[in-house]
Formats: C-alpha cells, sequence, structure tokens
C-alpha cells in the first residue's frame, strides 16, 4: 500500500525572499514576452502555444516585426495539453516536446535539451563544483522521484531506485514538476529533469549538475498536418531563421515589391559605372594630351623609361659613349 508524501509544502507566492522556499529567477533568463499585449484586438489572430520552460519570446519579436497585421497569443500549456489543444483548434500551432504522431501532425526539430539532477544543497553531490557533471552510476542508490507530467522517461530506464517509506512501502507519485523540486529540497532524494523545467523550478536551496548520460527532451515546432497556412510557414521561417525574402509565408514580398528592388538595384549598379567628369573640364583631358606630347618627344630623344626603371631606346635614340672614338685605321 502506497504512503502519503513527506510534508515539505509547496513554495508560497510572494513570501519571504530569503526564505529558501520562494523559488529563484534565474540570471540572465529569457522572459517569455506576450506579443498579444500592445496588439489590436480587432486584427486577425494566430495561437502559439508552448509548454512550461520553452522561451518563444525571440520569435515572437520577428513576428511582429514581419506581420504587424496579424496578432501573434503566446499561449502556455501543460506538456500533455499541446495534442488535444491543437486537435481542438484552440492553437494554430506550438512548441512542444516530441515525438509526435507524424500521421496526424507536422513537427520541425528545433533543439534537445539536456537532463540534470536536482538535490539539495545538502546532498553530497551538492560539493561538485559547478562545471562538474554527474553520472547514472553517481546516483544509482538515491531514490529518484518522478513526476506525473514528466518528459524524459516514458521510453527510457529511470536511474535510481524508487522511492519508499522507512517499512520500505513505496510511495506516492508527485503529481508535478514543481512537486518533485520541493521534494528533493528536502533532502529526500534527487529528481531528474530536462535543464529548462529544473531553471523555470529553480530554488535557493536546491541545485543542479548535468546528467552526462541520461536522456535528452528533443523539442519542436508542431502543427496539424491538414491545417498547414501561409501563417503556420511565416512561423516556420521564422524559427527556422530564414530572411523575409526567402520566406514561403504572406511575409514574403510581392512580385511587384521583388521587381521594384531589382529595378532599384540596376539602377545604382549603372551609375556606378559612370565616371565623373574631372574637375575643370577639358583642361583636364588637355593635360593628359599635352603630358603624352612630353613623353613622346622625350622617348624621341632620350628614350622612354621603363616602369621596371630601365631605359628602352627609341627610334632617334644615340647610344651611350664608353670612351674616345676610335679613328680610322686605328
Amino acid at each position: 500500500m502506497s504512503q502519503p508524501l513527506p510534508d515539505v509544502g509547496p513554495p508560497v507566492p510572494g513570501g519571504d525572499p530569503t526564505d529558501p522556499s520562494v523559488p529563484e529567477v534565474e540570471d540572465g533568463a529569457e522572459p517569455v514576452e506576450d506579443a498579444d499585449v500592445y496588439a489590436d484586438p480587432s486584427l486577425p489572430r494566430f495561437r502559439l502555444a508552448y509548454v512550461p520552460g520553452a522561451t518563444p519570446g525571440k520569435w515572437a519579436s520577428v513576428w511582429r516585426e514581419r506581420l504587424p497585421d496579424v496578432r501573434l497569443e503566446l499561449v502556455q500549456l501543460e506538456s500533455d495539453a499541446i495534442l488535444p489543444a491543437l486537435e481542438a483548434e484552440e492553437a494554430d500551432a506550438a512548441i512542444g516536446r516530441l515525438p509526435v504522431d507524424k500521421g496526424v501532425f507536422s513537427a520541425i526539430p528545433l533543439y534537445e535539451e539536456t537532463s540534470v539532477v536536482c538535490f539539495s544543497r545538502d546532498h553530497l553531490l551538492a560539493a561538485l563544483d559547478e562545471e562538474e557533471t554527474v553520472s547514472v552510476a553517481d546516483i544509482a542508490g538515491d531514490p529518484v522521484w518522478v513526476p506525473a507530467d514528466d518528459v524524459l522517461f516514458a521510453t527510457h530506464p529511470v536511474p535510481g531506485v524508487v522511492p519508499v517509506d522507512p517499512d520500505g512501502n513505496p510511495l506516492d507519485q508527485v503529481p508535478t514538476t514543481a512537486d518533485a523540486v520541493v521534494t528533493v529540497a528536502a533532502n529526500v532524494g534527487v529528481a531528474v529533469l530536462p535543464m529548462s523545467l529544473a531553471r523555470l523550478h529553480r530554488r535557493k536551496d536546491v541545485v543542479y549538475r548535468p546528467l552526462v548520460d541520461g536522456p535528452t527532451a528533443p523539442v519542436g515546432l508542431i502543427w496539424p498536418d491538414e491545417r498547414t497556412t501561409d501563417l503556420v510557414e511565416e512561423l516556420v521561417g521564422i524559427v527556422r531563421g530564414r530572411t523575409v525574402n526567402s520566406s514561403r509565408g504572406r511575409g514574403r514580398p510581392s512580385a511587384q515589391q521583388a521587381e521594384d528592388a531589382a529595378a532599384g538595384t540596376a539602377r545604382k549598379s549603372a551609375g556606378a559605372g559612370v565616371k565623373k567628369p574631372v574637375k575643370g573640364g577639358s583642361g583636364g583631358a588637355a593635360g593628359r594630351s599635352n603630358a603624352g606630347r612630353s613623353g613622346a618627344k622625350a622617348g624621341g630623344r632620350g628614350g622612354v623609361q621603363r616602369a621596371g626603371g630601365g631605359l628602352q631606346r627609341g627610334k632617334g635614340a644615340r647610344p651611350a659613349s664608353k670612351g674616345k672614338k676610335k679613328g680610322k685605321g686605328k
């Protein structure tokens, strides 16, 4: 028979910031900015769902630049709610966990998250430096708390041992990732999570280190295969880093815009090929002509100077004297 969890309690929102139970904000973490805050509600909208830990803010900024006439609504959903939301047309696309059913959904892999081990600051592993890593063998004897919303161990074996009470009875599974982090803060085991979720639920009394031989958590852009619209294609171009001109969606310049841009480029090229007249008009040409005639005269009498510094004899050039001339018969 399963036993209740240890009474460690969840963090209290708005509590004392010096209390270790208050979540710590990760320095340098990218905030998720709602791209719909300043948008006109009368404009058409595109709903992009994303899982906890994902940071679509940078893509939302590019969307606003390219498609100011379409509202982008960012909707955070739990990992297991992403696909149902897409099927119910509650979202047009999503940044979610892979893999998905390729017969129903299209997906573009974006990145793979490293897994990390979370443990209390009082745990033996807390003595490791920040640059050091942990292996599965290092936590072989530790109770590993796997939350019900786990995204790592569906197809991978769970390291460590199953958490049990003092009588050896298995303990209830923690419902959420946040609960798992709170539990390991009491130094009653460890948790293995994707790095983004460890950062999202970071606490002052919990640290984490990369699990070098642990599973990864792939993340991708997902949308229903039957709803591959121009706006979806535009989002695909944004997450893949395409420029406006190379985009396949509606943000791509029209044929007339492309033609006008090409004409402008041609005019610039033509202008670059025309040489400006020399200041002073015909006087400059006359100066060059006089210089040419002077050079010709010099070549006729004294020779023309070669580029390398040697002297080339002209038609009427006299040989240089090498001493006294010899007389006839001498």
